[in-house]
């Protein structure tokens, strides 16, 4: 069974008639509230696996469709984004693969992208597209009530393209993300991943090693803790804050890269150490410079704020680091 909402009067020259999303969190709300912003699609189709997810998606009016099989969302769409966990991408093309029309082009929002391609891959038929992508945004906040249109403007969208990627389905899907409000850019599977690891895998995954440094230092009280963070604390505990399936499958399937990054964060951590251990005060004030033009880079590149709180005071704003 499919519910059905009002279909609001579509754009002159959608770029895709017809839009299947897999999964109904945060980033899938988002591509449809973001797309019925810009009039970029005539139709949204929305499935998730929870019945509960696909109830509330249609309370809110998210789809014009709420779909009650991935097979059914698919159905004669034209762009179809997985935007489900890593980890289950490879299982819902195969679910699917059998109902993608031909000329369709199926796509993602995973933050891992190797992985993906070789699980996703072998499940698209002769004739559909594979052209994966990553958008760089995203809060701690999930589920389809979290989504915003807002969310991806100004913010990045990596296309990465799998072998034999079709140039047009390439070029269209570009400027669908572009009318999402986002930047793109391409880059291969393995740079991305390594890419990645550095800007937001190994970060969250020290991040949520601190927080659990901070639950096991009995000598600070939880009220302590609670009371008494200061705005790096804040952070790491706003990172940590992420969906756990998301992250748990980002690490186990981008295992190498991250591996190779937190071995030199260690190096690094090591080398920090020291110094304090030696008073060596030149080594960390130096250090310390190098690392704040970094941070002042990221402001000067538009892709943060230097308001109090980072600028993320608001309900609406991203307020975790991107996957």
């Amino acid at each position: 069974m499919t519910t059905d909402v009002t279909t609001p009067a579509a754009a002159a020259a959608p770029v895709y008639p017809k839009l299947a999303l897999i999964g109904l969190g945060l980033i899938a709300s988002s591509i449809a509230w973001a797309t019925q912003r810009g009039q970029l699609a005539g139709e949204i189709i929305g499935y998730d696996r929870d019945p509960g997810v696909r109830e509330t998606a249609r309370r809110i009016g998210l789809c014009h469709t709420v779909a009650d099989t991935a097979a059914e969302a698919v159905a004669d769409a034209d762009l179809v984004i997985f935007c489900v966990p890593v980890g289950a991408m490879g299982a819902v093309a195969e679910e699917i693969g059998g109902a993608l029309k031909p000329g369709a082009t199926v796509s993602d929002v995973g933050s891992v992208k190797k992985s993906v391609i070789d699980a996703v891959g072998p499940h698209i038929p002769e004739g559909v597209h594979f052209v994966p992508a990553h958008p760089l945004a995203g809060t701690e906040h999930s589920g389809p009530e979290a989504g915003f249109a807002e969310l991806f403007d100004n913010r990045w969208c990596l296309i990465v393209p799998s072998e034999g990627s079709d140039a047009e389905a390439i070029t269209t899907l570009r400027r669908f993300w572009e009318g999402l409000g986002a930047n793109v850019d391409e880059m291969d599977a393995e740079h991305h991943d390594l890419v990645l690891a550095v800007t937001s895998h190994t970060p969250h995954l020290i991040a949520y090693t601190m927080v659990g440094v901070a639950d096991d230092l009995r000598r600070v009280t939880d009220s302590e803790v609670i009371k008494y963070s200061a705005a790096g604390f804040r952070d790491f505990t706003r990172i940590a804050a992420s969906d756990p399936t998301m992250w748990r499958d980002v690490f186990l399937s981008n295992k190498e890269a991250t591996l190779s990054i937190l071995q030199r964060f260690t190096e690094e951590l090591f080398r920090l150490q020291r110094a304090i251990r030696r008073d060596d005060g030149d080594l960390l004030f130096d250090y310390f410079t190098r690392t704040r033009a970094i941070r002042r880079g990221i402001i000067e590149a538009g892709q943060d704020t230097a308001a109090p709180d980072f600028g993320r005071g608001g309900p609406r704003q991203p307020k975790a680091p991107d996957a």
